[in-house]
């Protein structure tokens, strides 16, 4: 079987349930784990940048097999793999709350993240391939957006409760019910699909892209500890597989990654949208929950309560956003996205918003609304107008540009608020600490504004009806693999 078969409207709607079970899982673990942090950092011993591990660990080694993932799934079965990944994930789970220390927790987020990797693509894949109408499959992208929302809306309250009554580890206890019920639903309910020509394996470039991503992200994260003298090698080392990516990947046949696909201004566009509106949800979560539980002194459940202002309206603008991106295009929920982030941003950076509970208030809502309105459009961007055989592929270079994103934003946000804060006046330093920061994410902000003008007009839509044509033919492949 190649091609997903036709199913009844019934059976689309419980394959899309499903995959966003995964969806659920894998998002849950991020807002619940950001809630446990001081705890953690308590119960392990553990320092900022231990903090940062813990989350970019798993970000990290997401972002670095997506890609991989996507295309295997594409050529030996979307079905095989999502549940392979939903068994790894679970197994990776219970690890975490097992693990007796700092190492071996972040070794144990990196066996979910194996599992994570082999999730999310696939279920959009499986999504793209099963919703195939242009409307149909956007309103189903709103809802896979509003699982997000969701996981924001419960994940902080969950994870305080759960933190407050029965400790972290119990964080991770959540994934192994909903990841039993998804692997029995799957077996019986997913069809199995491949795409009729999936990429052959590219394990050099599969190595670029780790090297480029593990040293990259340990560059930063090390550098305001370790200094240059450590962390420059690993940037060169960054830089290097960069370069070896641009030159190596485009005299392949069938690359791990087709840089052809950057020539559509949409998909570009989809794909820096996607790193820097990440990088502001994973440097806001990180800075967020230090400030309210370290600096406030909140307990855990209190703090979830107070990321609700931000998660409510992620889950209310994210179905709107799908439903606007089916029926007017994605340009306006990105100019939407971009200016509510952007605006958040500036209410942190340049008003101190944390400082008075009514403007912390409006600042965690604009940031919600942002980010509620930015996702539907990067999926339905990243995938529309790309040939459905490589669905598997573009699905998860976006997912790969989300994790790769927040991995950055995690890394630079925390680097910057160490080098700033002073550990004997944590409390005191902390707010001055993070402006460089929070002047970070409302530059992400800008981004997502600015590419979501230019890049969703009629010019653009044409680069990416090219780009299309060239990737669906033989010959033109054949011809870009002899001219590089």
């Amino acid at each position: 079987m190649t091609a997903m078969p036709e199913l009844s409207p019934r059976r689309r709607l419980l394959v899309l349930a499903i995959c966003c079970m995964s969806l659920l899982i894998v998002s849950l673990d991020v807002t619940v784990l950001n809630v446990a942090l001081p705890s953690m950092q308590s119960d392990l011993h553990a320092s900022t940048s231990g903090l940062q591990w813990t989350i970019d660990a798993y970000t990290l080694v997401l972002a670095s097999l997506l890609m991989l993932a996507g295309s295997t799934a594409d050529r030996i079965g979307r079905k095989k793999v999502f549940m392979a990944g939903l068994v790894v994930f679970s197994a990776g789970s219970l690890l975490c709350s097992l693990a007796p220390s700092l190492e071996l927790l972040i070794a144990a987020r990196m066996v979910q993240a194996v599992g994570g990797s082999m999730l999310n693509p696939v279920a959009m894949s499986i999504i793209t391939n099963t919703f195939t109408a242009p409307r149909e499959r956007a309103r189903a992208i709103g809802v896979w957006g509003a699982v997000v929302g969701i996981s924001m809306a419960a994940g902080p309250l969950l994870g305080g409760l759960l933190v407050e009554s029965v400790g972290w580890r119990s964080i991770f206890w959540l994934n192994l019910p909903v990841g039993l019920v998804a692997l029995l639903a799957t077996l019986r309910f997913v069809p199995e699909s491949r795409a009729p020509k999936a990429r052959r394996p590219d394990p050099v470039g599969q190595l670029l892209v780790i090297a480029l991503f593990g040293s990259l992200t340990y560059a930063i994260i090390e550098a305001p500890e370790a200094g240059t003298a450590t962390s420059g090698p690993f940037a060169a080392v960054a830089f290097a597989a960069l370069l070896g990516l641009l030159w190596y990947e485009p005299r392949r046949d069938q690359p791990l990654i087709d840089l052809r696909f950057f020539r559509s201004v949409p998909f570009s566009g989809a794909t820096v949208v996607a790193i820097s509106a990440f990088a502001a949800l994973g440097g806001f979560l990180f800075l967020s929950t230090l400030y309210l539980q370290n600096v406030r002194g909140l307990d855990a459940l209190h703090a979830g309560l107070w990321m609700l202002p931000m998660a409510v309206p992620t889950f209310l603008c994210a179905p709107l956003s799908g439903r606007l991106v089916g029926s007017r295009g994605p340009r306006l929920p990105l100019l939407i996205a971009g200016l509510a982030m952007t605006t958040s941003g500036v209410l942190f950076a340049a008003f101190d918003a944390e400082t008075s509970d009514a403007t912390l208030f409006l600042g965690y809502a604009l940031f919600g609304v942002g980010f509620g309105f930015v996702n539907a459009p990067i999926t339905n961007t990243a995938v529309s107008g790309m040939p459905r055989s490589q669905a598997g592929v573009a699905a998860a270079v976006a997912s790969t540009s989300r994790q790769l994103g927040q991995t950055l934003g995690v890394a630079v946000i925390g680097a910057v608020l160490v080098a700033g804060v002073n550990a004997s006046s944590y409390r005191d330093t902390f707010v001055s600490a993070a402006v460089p920061g929070w002047w970070i994410l409302t530059g992400c902000g800008l981004v997502v504004l600015v590419l979501g003008a230019v890049t969703t007009g009629s010019w653009a839509r044409r680069t990416a009806e090219r780009t299309a044509e060239r990737l669906e033919a033989p010959d033109v492949r054949e011809a870009a693999g002899v001219s590089a």
